[in-house]
């Protein structure tokens, strides 16, 4: 691929990744920001495979995306967990209730 095409593609995302951020700053809702977050993190595992074809070493960058990609997603499960056991607790609900 074209080295210029890669970059300009990268700096595309890293554009969108700021319009991101800012989702996350100023999100009026919980979820918002965990979504702004988890976009960030989905747009930085592309980003590690654009400097993978830069660098054309692509099958070591492959594993680090992968692997921050698993890590993205586990701490967006960790996030909404969080959040939703405070709601609850906001709220005066516990885990334990019958039905």
């Amino acid at each position: 691929m074209s080295g210029t095409f890669v970059l300009t593609v990268a700096i595309v995302l890293i554009a969108l990744m700021i319009l991101s951020l800012v989702r996350v700053i100023a999100g009026p809702t919980i979820l918002d920001r965990i979504l702004g977050g988890n976009v960030i993190g989905t747009k930085t595992t592309v980003l590690l495979l654009l400097i993978g074809l830069l660098y054309e070493d692509l099958s070591m960058f492959v594993d680090i995306a992968l692997a921050y990609a698993l890590l993205n997603f586990i701490a967006t499960l960790g996030a909404a967990k969080f959040f939703l056991r405070r709601q609850n607790v906001f709220l005066g609900e516990t885990d334990n209730q019958e039905n």
